[in-house]
């Protein structure tokens, strides 16, 4: 979706008169969103766009029966708790809620409004879902990857970069989801002669202190786990492996997108899609518990060329054919 779609999807809810809404005669519904991007962030644009586009395919018209709340807390803790009240106590629907961070402090300030979680690695270990299957409470929603994803990375690395024997793994070790991913790619490590390392960050300054102190050694890689920090921060992550010469392989494409030079992960506009679907279930009567929580369906593998040749890398041909996206 373009920008100006997008503003002006997102805008026509404000265009919509209290006066004609009434005379619409429908029962005007509240869904909130909670997103951890800033709003100008063009990633988030986009996925709120499809998400709304979704909502109308499905008969909901922004301002005739349905008004959409929505809060951007760009990567800002405190303000994703404050939001997440917010949010609640207007009492709506059902709520949209991005990842891990956004999900948490939603599920802290309530049991009982559905929320419709997406990009949330493990929803049952966080403790957001009793099961995959049978939810069980006032959330469902869509897992952003299975673990085992993580070791396909690591892979990925040696693949591109045959030299690399040392491989920093950005984590955000606060999330469940940042050791988890460690692990898978830990146990693949042996079999590749790849030595790797935990890089914990917590906040943007760390990334920077972090990664400069481990690209001291030669012949060292970056994995960079899925997490909300690394991707409100991922201008800055994708710069600075630029600038220490180190071959990275991200979680989703938005970082290609961005400059980084390699990608693997799920389809999260997919997510967003599929997302609206549920949402639109709930606003007709479904409730959380009763809607499995559902895996992605579409992985993307996106190559950056010009950052490849940028860091002397020659991209294997067998890698190149399965690419679905290359930016040359």
């Amino acid at each position: 979706m373009k920008r100006r779609e997008f503003i002006a999807l997102v805008g026509g809810a404000a265009a919509w008169p209290l006066a004609a809404r009434a005379q619409q005669g429908e029962r005007m519904r509240r869904v909130g969103v909670l997103h951890n991007f800033a709003a100008d962030d063009a990633v988030v644009q986009a996925r709120h766009g499809v998400f709304l586009q979704g909502l109308q395919q499905a008969g909901w018209t922004i301002g005739r029966n349905v008004e959409v709340e929505t809060r951007w807390a760009a990567g800002d803790a405190d303000r994703l708790r404050t939001h997440a009240a917010e949010l609640v106590a207007l009492a709506p629907a059902v709520i949209l809620a991005a990842g891990n961070a956004g999900a948490a402090p939603l599920l802290q300030a309530t049991r009982t409004v559905p929320i419709v979680f997406v990009i949330v690695p493990d929803p049952v270990g966080a403790g957001f879902v009793d099961s995959l299957a049978r939810p069980g409470g006032n959330a469902t929603g869509f897992t952003s990857f299975e673990y085992g994803l993580s070791a396909k990375w690591l892979e990925l690395l040696k693949e591109i970069a045959p030299n690399v024997t040392r491989a920093g793994v950005i984590r955000d070790a606060a999330l469940a989801s940042g050791p988890a991913q460690f692990a898978a790619i830990q146990a693949m490590a042996p079999s590749l002669g790849i030595e790797v390392s935990p890089v914990n960050v917590r906040d943007v300054a760390e990334v920077e202190r972090a990664i400069s102190a481990f690209a001291r050694a030669a012949n060292s890689g970056l994995i960079v786990t899925g997490s909300a920090l690394v991707a409100v921060h991922r201008h800055r992550i994708i710069a600075l492996a630029a600038r220490l010469k180190l071959p990275a392989v991200y979680p989703e494409r938005l970082f290609v997108d961005d400059g980084g030079l390699i990608a693997y992960g799920p389809d999260f506009l997919d997510q967003y899609r599929r997302a609206a679907g549920y949402v639109d279930r709930i606003l007709k009567g479904d409730k959380p518990a009763d809607l499995p929580v559902q895996a992605p369906t579409k992985y993307d593998l996106v190559i950056n060329l010009k950052t490849a040749t940028a860091l002397g890398l020659d991209i294997p041909a067998a890698v190149l054919a399965r690419a679905d996206r290359v930016i040359e």
